[in-house]
């Protein structure tokens, strides 16, 4: 429960807590570092997104094979 209470808050930001998280962001890694911090946080969704596509295209191929031998199995009865 109080962790969907802090994600509902999370997203609840308006658009001057949004700037003073930036803001902070800014001063903690400097300008020449968030680049390359968004540019690895970029390539690490990249990399989730592609892994969860190949389980989900693993698993469907194995339902397409179940069903092919289901319906395999149907026909020789």
């Amino acid at each position: 429960m109080y962790i969907c209470g802090m994600v509902l808050l999370f997203f609840n930001l308006g658009g001057g807590e949004i700037f003073v998280v930036f803001l902070i962001v800014l001063l903690f890694f400097g300008s020449k570092k968030i680049p390359e911090l968004a540019r690895g946080l970029g390539k690490g969704i990249r990399q989730f997104k592609d892994a969860a596509n190949d389980i989900q295209r693993d698993i469907q191929d194995s339902v397409d094979d179940v069903k092919k031998i289901k319906k395999d199995f149907e026909d020789n009865i």
